[in-house]
């Protein structure tokens, strides 16, 4: 079982910069794929971004590509997402994920468990 706690959103301006953390429990955090998602109001959820176990590969949506770096601390049980140059659209509720056998990298389902998101807003 793995309880993940996302932190760091907030309200910030447009072209500001945000960093999401997810903590998250258990002994085999380094064997997950982490991942961010997020879902804006009255839209699906929508991966944004995702790291593999040791880190050397990382994912990016087209929509944050080149504003958003994801990084994990295998010493530390975190992962987290800088979020540069942010947008409006940006606006959304950020969700932690952690999958065990991942190979959908972007697919909801393969993630086994979730935090409860954190709400960044991005003012225009």
């Amino acid at each position: 079982q793995v309880q993940l706690v996302e932190s760091g959103g907030g309200l910030v301006q447009a072209g500001g910069s945000l960093r999401l953390s997810c903590a998250a429990s258990g002994h085999t955090f380094s064997v997950y794929v982490m991942a961010w998602f997020r879902q804006a109001p009255g839209k699906e959820r929508e991966f944004v971004a995702a790291i593999r176990s040791g880190g050397a590969s990382t994912y990016y949506a087209d929509s944050v590509k080149g504003r958003g770096t994801i990084s994990r601390d295998d010493a530390k049980n975190t992962v987290s997402l800088q979020m540069n140059s942010l947008k409006p659209e940006d606006t959304a509720v950020y969700y932690c994920a952690a999958g065990r056998s991942v190979v959908g990298i972007s697919r909801e389902r393969e993630y086994d468990y979730w935090g409860q998101g954190t709400q960044v807003t991005v003012s225009s």
